[in-house]
């Protein structure tokens, strides 16, 4: 996978892992920093910043705020989400809501998507 790497998205990635939204925080304290299959927060890929990846499974995981819901925003990751995948990647969306009232859930579908993906 080769990535562009700027100066620009490198200091935008750490920006956004230090400024995390709640959401993202409690996806990454709860599960994913623990998890068997390393995964990295605010991964450039391309041109874009994912919020979560694990390379063995070539998964993205995307947590969308209000954002992702507006026209714009559709459009954008469609966009993205073709791209990523020219890449193999598989691409997971959750959004604030389903972090914050079905946390289980969105666990096990990730945990599922990583055990089909890396057997």
């Amino acid at each position: 996978m080769t990535n562009r790497y700027t100066s620009t998205l490198v200091a935008r990635a750490k920006e956004l892992r230090k400024n995390a939204t709640p959401q993202e925080n409690h996806l990454w304290y709860d599960f994913l920093c623990s998890y068997p299959v390393k995964f990295r927060r605010q991964t450039i890929i391309d041109r874009f910043i994912v919020d979560f990846y694990c390379p063995a499974a070539r998964l993205v995981v995307e947590i969308d705020g209000s954002q992702h819901y507006a026209l714009d925003g559709q459009a954008y990751d469609a966009e993205r989400n073709a791209i990523l995948k020219e890449y193999g990647c598989c691409i997971l969306r959750f959004s604030n809501h389903d972090i914050n009232t079905d946390f289980a859930a969105v666990c096990e579908r990730i945990d599922q998507c990583i055990l089909a993906r890396t057997e």
